[in-house]
């Protein structure tokens, strides 16, 4: 399906571009796709453990517990399983009356991907416990999730009667609690919302897979997975190690100079493949052996790779900004263009902290190089660092929108591959394949279960609340974006970025506008602040993402964490405080 959607938007750019005779039906088919595609990723991200979540309380707990924890997480998920499997159905034969216009095909045939994808997921679950055995545990953990669930229903009556202070059993002490014990967080938003909604309304429940439906068929999103594949296919296709290349000519021989290439190397590459992980996994085998054998402090090498990436994420083509804007209503190629300088201001502000760290220090010499070798490294490099341009020059000229230019730049990824950085190795492709399909499951479950989460808050009466209340924040513009920088730098921690956006950015939106705060600026100051929690320890998960790739001990980083976290913050301010960094290329 990754491959049919890639060919399909490329098939739609070169209708209209170059024949001047647009596909009609390509948008309903990708969309068709996209769902199906949506759900069975989620499905595998399920199989493989990588839905998002928060694991600092599982981890620190004895292996017993969190045996015991992860089982009750998995029995949680199935509780939410089995509550929407049956409404899923229901949907379908709603939407079997409805016919896609350009198809002229049912659309239950596009929507049974939801329900297919829940009864996979609960199947997954199934053979998981089957192999792990653990009789009495999963026995235990499932008595307990319908115990609650028997003394939610109790207490129905009691929890309509007193309005929407029920909230806090739903949106904190539920969802909180499921995030507390490891369920991952597109799921626990299910929980809570389904909870909410069939103890204390009459809304059927196939609300809710009209929610997922809607907020997992923005065409926008299509980018997701094609930017997932795009990010592991430059890694895969030597253009990540071509882009090293020619940044270590350039800052090698200057004191600290790996340092700066690895800031360098981060605002390449980041943003590109959607995953932090894969961003670090590209760059750090390049250059942390050499950066070793010159004596860099292996902690403060993480500290630097872990603060680069959070610096990086409002560069485009980011993921992060491409979810935002889809569910906030912003202009893509606006939040792109305004993205690049504040991510300039932050690197600055890494870059200045380094040259005080490297002043005095004394590094073993590097070769150098003949001429003929500089010169052959430089053009080696230039198809590499087309890349991001000729991304950006797609959308700015209208050749093709920020859905369909990250097919553009798989097909130039894989063609200057062939043809330049040859050989590929083939026999990784199919596992990026899988890679992509998972990643984008897990983001893409979230925006959906984030929007029905939304919407349920929204028709309780809380987004109008929360305005009001953000509204009297003393300091005008200045005060909400300040209050609004530390909310989503402690949500960044505890919901691992894109949830916390998907959530609660669109609910301040209103608010900013009140302040006469630029749609644009407040995207970029949301997003940065929301990287600065994600690689924050002690709860980030980002921060310890990099220490596993670094291959070094948390605790020997988290020390040098604190100076690279305080540059970021000092960045994030002057980019709140001085607008003009975000709206100066608009």
């Amino acid at each position: 399906m990754v491959v049919v959607e890639i060919f399909m938007l490329l098939a739609t750019i070169i209708a209209r571009y170059m024949f001047h005779s647009p596909l009609t039906w390509g948008d309903e088919f990708a969309g068709s796709v996209f769902l199906w595609l949506s759900m069975l990723g989620a499905v595998i991200a399920l199989e493989r453990g990588e839905h998002m979540r928060f694991g600092a309380l599982v981890q620190s707990l004895e292996p017993e517990w969190r045996l015991r924890l992860d089982i009750l997480g998995m029995a949680v998920v199935a509780a939410l399983l089995l509550q929407l499997i049956g409404p899923a159905w229901d949907y379908v034969e709603d939407e079997w009356f409805s016919i896609l216009p350009s198809l002229g095909f049912r659309s239950a045939y596009r929507v049974v991907g939801i329900e297919g994808g829940l009864v996979l997921m609960l199947l997954t679950l199934a053979l998981q416990v089957l192999k792990r055995g653990h009789g009495k545990v999963t026995l235990g953990s499932i008595a307990l999730v319908a115990a609650v669930g028997g003394v939610l229903w109790l207490l129905a009556p009691a929890l309509v009667a007193i309005g929407n202070i029920n909230l806090l059993v739903f949106f904190v002490v539920i969802l909180g609690g499921a995030i507390a014990v490891g369920v991952p967080i597109g799921f626990s938003f299910g929980i809570a919302t389904v909870s909410y909604l069939a103890l204390t309304t009459s809304v059927p429940l196939s609300v809710i897979l009209n929610r997922l439906d809607q907020a997992m068929s923005q065409s926008i999103l299509l980018a997701v997975p094609m930017f997932v594949f795009l990010g592991l296919l430059i890694e895969i296709t030597g253009l990540a190690r071509a882009m090293v290349a020619i940044l270590v000519l350039l800052l090698g021989r200057v004191r600290g100079g790996l340092q700066y290439v690895l800031l360098g190397a981060m605002l390449l590459v980041s943003g590109i493949s959607g995953s932090k992980a894969a961003d670090m996994a590209a760059i750090a085998p390049a250059l942390f052996p050499e950066m070793r054998r010159r004596g860099v402090d292996q902690g403060d090498l993480v500290a630097l790779l872990s603060s680069s990436a959070a610096m990086a994420d409002t560069i485009p083509p980011s993921l992060v900004l491409i979810t935002f804007g889809a569910v906030a209503g912003i202009s893509i190629g606006a939040l792109f263009t305004a993205g690049v300088i504040p991510a300039l201001v932050l690197a600055v502000a890494l870059a200045v902290v380094t040259f005080f760290r490297t002043r005095n220090k004394v590094e073993p010499p590097m070769a150098r190089l003949s001429r003929h070798d500089v010169l052959m490294t430089v053009l080696y490099s230039i198809p590499a660092l087309a890349l991001p341009f000729i991304i950006r020059w797609a959308v700015v000229e209208g050749v093709a929108t920020a859905t369909e230019v990250s097919t553009l730049g798989v097909t130039y990824a894989f063609i200057t591959g062939v043809i330049i950085y040859r050989p590929i190795d083939w026999r990784r492709v199919y596992p990026a394949l899988i890679e992509t399909a998972s990643l984008s499951g897990a983001i893409l479950f979230i925006v959906g279960s984030a929007n029905a989460m939304a919407w349920a808050l929204t028709q309780s009466g809380f987004s109008a609340q929360l305005v009001a209340m953000m509204a009297q924040v003393p300091g005008g513009a200045m005060g909400f974006l300040a209050a609004t920088s530390i909310v989503f730098i402690v949500l960044g921690q505890i919901l691992e970025g894109i949830p916390a956006i998907l959530l609660f950015a669109p609910l301040l939106l209103p608010v900013a506008r009140n302040f006469h705060v630029p749609d644009v600026h407040y995207a970029i100051v949301v997003v940065i602040a929301m990287s600065i929690g994600l690689f924050a320890p002690p709860f980030g998960i980002g921060f310890y993402t990099a220490c596993g790739i670094g291959r070094v001990p948390a605790e020997a980083a988290m020390g040098h964490m604190w100076r690279y976290l305080g540059a970021l913050t000092v960045g994030l301010a002057i980019v709140v405080a001085i607008p003009w960094f975000t709206t100066c290329l608009l």
